[in-house]
């Protein structure tokens, strides 16, 4: 018997250990960074139908009353819609609208997206530019494209060549660094009935952008999260702590504290395809972010870049009332904000050998954030089942737009939905720290935080 047969994890290792490593741009494609293109990589330049302006820098200055910490005022909010799309008009616009939105649009005839003027208020630190500069000539994939090297402090590889690449700009995206916010969970049932599922406190702490840090000094580990519930009452007390590695050198870890049981434990069904306790199960833990915790049960394919309506500058909805916001049947359509933008497509079909529930996904990543908007996902007979979004908040103060709040899915056979990291009616909103000791995020201080 074929000994590597009976062991397929070392036949994926001997079969990545034996492929080259992806080699990073040359320096004249590095050179565009300071010319065509963005500092993190996006054309400069508007469409040519003039729909999408062109990048100008962003939006990088609060207003002077604002404090860290507070809910951020709409920089747009004197903007009307120029146009709704519903069921109705629909295939007029089909060519700009994801599957996931066209059948929400089928299935809720009252769902619409309000399309206002496109603001490319993406802005990021300049030593965050000057990093992904550095990176663009460094940076490589290895591990078969599931982890990196070569890269710190800024966007990886902003000229991808690959569908990989494209992933982990999302996942080493700029969000600010250091921040927490007290957040809540809302689900809706099919039948309208609103119910939190989950509150508490998020913590992260991006050490991959610590400013303290360098390639160099860099251990693997880019993130650190911590949630600590404390609502609802049967829930609170609860806690999950995540490390997260940017290649084999710095494996994942995962711990959780459960009421229950009085103690923290290992979780690696924390992942994957399992269902997210914290949503109720609507959405799956891989899904939670818009991409958690490693995908490396599907084949990624750079499909290209296209021009969609996705949700923009959604702070107006970040600080409406929840019940202004979370209805039955879907998000409310008068409070989120869509805009027409340029994103990158990529593809994830089930790798051989591999089983996931939903075995295609369809990620669409904004090209001035680097950050996945939307996404949609197949079941297993290739019936659209869920469609995944973010809100995108807008932190000129930071500066920052980012895909870490408002975030949900709707399951599209339930109809079922949820919205995640919502700060809505809470004293707290996206509130930037200073960095955060290691010791915050151990699986002692697990303990000692989440016990009751």
């Amino acid at each position: 018997m074929n000994h590597n047969a009976k062991h397929p994890w070392l036949l994926a290792a001997l079969l990545a250990a034996s492929l080259p490593a992806l080699a990073a741009v040359t320096a004249e494609e590095a050179a565009k960074l300071k010319s065509t293109l963005t500092p993190v990589g996006a054309e400069k330049v508007g469409n040519k139908a003039g729909t999408i302006p062109a990048w100008d820098g962003g939006l990088s200055k609060a207003p002077a009353a604002y404090r860290n910490g507070d809910v951020r005022p709409d920089p747009f909010a004197a903007d009307k819609p120029l146009l709704s799309i519903s069921a109705k008009n629909m295939a007029e616009h089909a060519d700009k609208l994801t599957d996931g939105v066209q059948a929400l649009m089928k299935k809720h005839p009252d769902f619409r997206i309000d399309v206002y003027p496109t603001r490319r208020s993406a802005a990021m630190p300049q030593f965050v530019y000057d990093n992904t500069f550095q990176n663009a000539t460094r940076a490589k994939t290895v591990d078969a494209g599931h982890g990196v090297e070569g890269a710190y402090g800024g966007i990886p590889f902003p000229i991808p060549k690959d569908g990989y690449e494209a992933i982990w700009n999302h996942r080493l995206a700029w969000r600010g660094g250091n921040y927490t916010m007290p957040v809540r969970v809302w689900v809706v049932t099919a039948d309208g009935k609103r119910n939190m599922a989950s509150g508490g406190v998020q913590t992260i702490n991006q050490a991959f952008y610590d400013k303290a840090g360098s390639v160099d000094k860099f251990d693997g580990f880019y993130s650190f999260g911590k949630f600590v519930a404390n609502a609802p009452g049967s829930k609170a007390g609860e806690a999950i702590l995540a490390h997260e590695g940017i290649n084999a050198s710095a494996p994942r870890g995962l711990w959780q504290y459960l009421v229950g049981q009085r103690r923290v434990r290992k979780a690696p069904s924390v992942a994957y395809d399992t269902p997210d306790s914290v949503t109720s199960g609507i959405g799956l833990f891989d899904e939670a972010f818009n991409l958690f915790g490693p995908i490396d049960k599907h084949d990624l394919k750079l499909v290209g870049k296209k021009e969609i309506y996705i949700p923009y500058n959604n702070n107006r909805a970040a600080a409406a009332k929840v019940d202004d916001l979370v209805t039955p049947g879907t998000l409310n359509p008068a409070q989120v904000r869509w805009e027409l933008h340029r994103v990158w497509e990529v593809e994830a079909t089930l790798a051989a050998g591999k089983r996931h529930v939903v075995p295609k996904r369809k990620y669409y990543i904004d090209e001035d954030s680097w950050q996945i908007v939307l996404f949609d996902g197949w079941d297993a007979k290739g019936q659209l089942w869920r469609t995944n979004y973010s809100l995108m908040l807008t932190a000129p103060d930071i500066p920052a737009v980012t895909s870490f709040v408002l975030w949900g899915g709707y399951d599209m056979q339930t109809g079922a939905y949820y919205l995640n990291m919502a700060s809505n009616e809470l004293p707290k909103q996206y509130e930037v720290k200073e960095p955060i000791p290691r010791a915050f995020f151990s699986p002692e201080s697990l303990s000692s935080e989440g016990g009751r």
